[in-house]
């Protein structure tokens, strides 16, 4: 089995940038032939030298739009005027600095404050969540303004990617809009769809679900090995060989978050080892039982709602 290509995401504000991007970093990224999405927390003059310093060493460099949290942190149904005016932005400051971005990445997942909601009430935010009825013209009316940043994008020359909830699958496979209604996940047509398929935020059922959605994905994200915004538990290296090895198995494109977690960790160096044709572990018969009840059980909220 050949090694899928490899891609970081990147979540810091352009103060921590250096220490993740030093030249050693740099050179493993040339090595692994890696791309990076790097998350747009600020559109800084310290970040733009970053860009420049990848640019210099061929690494592609994604533009992963990121608002501020006031305006929903991740792009969601209600704030699309609010990404637009970010993309404009990025647009400039790359011409500006005159850097080479290769890509535009989309994260739909719900608003940030939803978010912190559901850290410190979650049934009650999970239960409102549930109740979502009545957004399926919402749902349209965003897919629709979505797809058309989506061709803006495509008409400037850069690839456009999706980072989904893997629920999307669900919806899709049911011709169903549940969980884009629920979870802020959003059907789009983009050069490519990435599946955030992490397992530390899954508990137990998190192997058996990577590889229950795996199948049906053609880039997946892995993680997490650290930074970012979740307070969850990060994976160690053997968690992290296993998922890629699980994913690589179905997915042409691997992405891994999250890069500063990596170099925290220590991890990056050792991505070159991977043994890609291992046979993984699978967990025991508790945990392999609760992920395919897991999986039951979403795929028919998405057939039955």
């Amino acid at each position: 089995m050949p090694r899928p290509a490899l891609f970081f995401f990147n979540e810091q504000d352009s103060d921590s940038l250096a220490a993740t991007f030093s030249p050693v970093v740099i050179t493993q990224l040339s090595l692994l032939k890696a791309g990076v999405s790097m998350g747009l927390r600020d559109l800084s003059s310290a970040r733009a030298e970053v860009v420049r310093q990848l640019n210099g060493a061929n690494i592609p460099v994604t533009a992963w739009l990121l608002l501020s949290r006031d305006e929903g942190y991740f792009a969601t149904h209600t704030n699309v005027e609010a990404v637009e005016r970010a993309y404009a932005r990025l647009l400039e400051w790359a011409r500006h600095h005159q850097l080479r971005i290769a890509g535009l990445g989309l994260d739909f997942e719900p608003d940030l404050r939803e978010l912190d909601e559901l850290m410190s009430r979650p049934g009650l935010t999970l239960a409102r969540w549930l109740l979502r009825r009545g957004r399926g013209p919402l749902v349209e009316q965003a897919r629709a303004a979505y797809q058309r940043l989506v061709e803006r994008a495509r008409g400037d020359g850069l690839r456009v990617e999706t980072y989904q909830f893997p629920v999307i699958i669900d919806d899709r496979r049911a011709a169903s809009d549940f969980w884009q209604r629920t979870m802020g996940a959003l059907a789009l047509e983009a050069d490519r769809e990435v599946a955030m398929v992490y397992t530390s935020l899954l508990g137990a059922a998190g192997p058996g679900l990577l590889e229950h959605w795996a199948p049906h994905c053609r880039a997946i994200a892995v993680g997490s090995t650290g930074g970012g915004i979740d307070p969850f538990p990060k994976l160690s290296w053997a968690e992290l060989e296993r998922d890629l090895v699980v994913a690589a198995r179905h997915a042409r494109e691997v992405f891994i978050f999250s890069l500063e977690g990596c170099v925290e960790q220590g991890l990056l160096e050792r991505l070159a080892s991977v043994e890609w044709e291992r046979t993984v572990i699978r967990g025991p018969p508790s945990h392999r039982m609760l992920a395919g009840g897991a999986a039951r059980v979403i795929g028919a909220l998405a057939r039955w709602f």
